[in-house]
């Protein structure tokens, strides 16, 4: 059984040490995309080298996610959050200092390792530190503060790309990584999971598969998906990732336990979460950039406008537990994947026809709702459909699901751009046209799957087969 938190140690204080590195991630991605079209300008990037930055990062994160989430389990989650925060503050220093596209692509590609502790171990950290009254709260915030670096995103970055120069987008996160650090260590209780030994062989088949899958959808715009090295990229990931199947219902110490998957709630919501980063991301990668490319307004006017989608969350995410115990999660998952669908098609409409910006502005409004409502949800479903002593793992297996989505998705998405368009005004929506009605799609098939999910959710949970872990006071 898990130990009750220490009384010292309230939910508050919790919630801004786990929130703060949520925050920060959050910010950084929403910069990165906002930037790009000056960053294609100072480097004289290519559309392959842009989509590079923003997927190289998600190489390691997808590789590593799970053998955070056991280490973590094993030797400390505390202890393996802050030795993958550390990493990631140098590496943003390193990536505001690079004066080539190479030396950016490298730096966030370190960024991407120690994300992948930090993230994972997060929402694990608060999972156990809270008591469990107090869960779906504690998750509705950590939620906001996700949502205060996505809503912040484009108004810092597009204010340092104007103000100052990109790379204080990438500098920004010094400051708020080294006042994490501090935090941390005040306020966040150590913690283990089951005493299980390592799987080395789960972890680097895993690790090897992850990346092969995920190099082949990122490499496939520019290469093509047919090509030699994208499809060998692709059968060999698979072919690792099955044989990393086999090898988990025979090791005596799993990485990750095939009774985690026995529950239909565990494997839906892993569906949903892959089908929603796959066409939200995959758009967001483009319409960030409609502003800047289509419009031509700078950095600074195009985050402004996209202000409507980004702010909402900060404001609905926190009311999910409230919404949840009125409504159920289920509910929210479907309203929520609905509406930014629905968003999506209305966007689309004013792409097509150069319709004006207030509607656009309502399109957001209502896409920026729907996440604020779905975020949380997702992460609340992971976890309860899971042994509390399972919580580590199950946090890194959407982690993998969410960063394959994205990466599946900005692949995607931008091959069906370069298809019809490319990097002119006029011409760039007519490759942003096609490819939002493909997120569309994507997205409106996440609501489907989410009306599988049984109305009493806490009843799918698991057998308490694993071994226990505990909150060290």
């Amino acid at each position: 059984m898990l130990e009750e938190p220490s009384p010292a140690r309230s939910v508050a204080a919790l919630v801004v040490a786990t929130g703060l590195p949520a925050f920060m991630l959050s910010l950084d991605n929403m910069v990165v995309t906002t930037a790009l079209p000056t960053i294609q300008r100072d480097f004289a990037a290519s559309i392959e080298q842009l989509q590079w930055t923003v997927d190289v990062y998600t190489l390691p994160f997808a590789a590593l996610i799970l053998a955070a989430a056991t280490v973590g389990d094993r030797v400390g989650r505390r202890q393996t959050f802050t030795g993958g925060l550390l990493p990631f503050v140098l590496a943003s220093a390193a990536a505001g200092l690079a004066t080539s596209p190479t030396g950016l692509i490298a730096a966030r590609a370190v960024q991407g390792v120690g994300a992948a502790a930090v993230l994972t171990l997060s929402l694990t950290l608060l999972a156990t530190g809270v008591p469990p009254r107090s869960r779906a709260l504690a998750v509705g915030l950590w939620g906001a503060f996700s949502g205060l670096g996505v809503a912040l995103g484009p108004i810092l970055g597009g204010a340092a790309v104007s103000g100052l120069h990109w790379p204080w987008i990438f500098l920004l996160n010094v400051p708020v990584g080294l006042a994490t650090l501090v935090v941390v260590r005040l306020a966040l209780p150590e913690s283990t999971g089951p005493a299980t030994r390592l799987d080395p062989l789960g972890i680097a088949l895993s690790a090897a598969g992850l990346v092969a899958v995920v190099w082949g959808v990122v490499a496939a715009p520019t290469d093509g998906w047919t090509s030699p090295t994208v499809l060998a990229a692709l059968v060999g990931g698979g072919a690792l990732l099955l044989a990393f199947a086999a090898w988990q219902r025979r090791a005596p110490h799993p990485l990750l336990p095939p009774t985690l998957f026995r529950a239909p709630v565990f494997r839906i919501v892993n569906g949903v979460a892959l089908l929603s980063n796959t066409g939200l991301y995959g758009c967001v990668f483009l319409i960030t950039q409609y502003f800047q490319v289509e419009k031509g307004l700078s950095a600074w006017e195009a985050g402004l406008h996209t202000v409507p989608c980004t702010v909402p969350p900060l404001f609905v995410a926190p009311f999910a537990g409230v919404l949840t115990a009125r409504f159920g999660l289920r509910r929210l998952m479907v309203v929520g994947h609905t509406l930014v669908a629905l968003s999506l098609a209305a966007m689309t409409v004013v792409f097509a026809t150069s319709g004006p910006y207030p509607v656009l502005a309502t399109a957001f409004l209502v896409c920026g709702t729907g996440l604020g409502l779905t975020y949380p949800a997702v992460s609340s479903l992971a976890l309860t459909a899971v042994p509390a002593s399972a919580e580590g793992i199950a946090s890194g297996v959407i982690g993998v699901a969410r960063e394959l989505g994205v990466a599946v998705g900005v692949a995607v998405l931008v091959s069906l751009f370069a298809s019809y368009g490319d990097y002119r005004p006029g011409v760039f929506v007519d490759g942003l046209v096609p490819a939002s009605l493909a997120g569309i799609v994507v997205i409106g098939t996440a609501a489907l799957l989410s009306t599988r999910l049984p109305d009493d959710h806490a009843a799918s949970r698991l057998s308490p087969s694993f071994p226990p872990g505990k909150v060290k006071k």
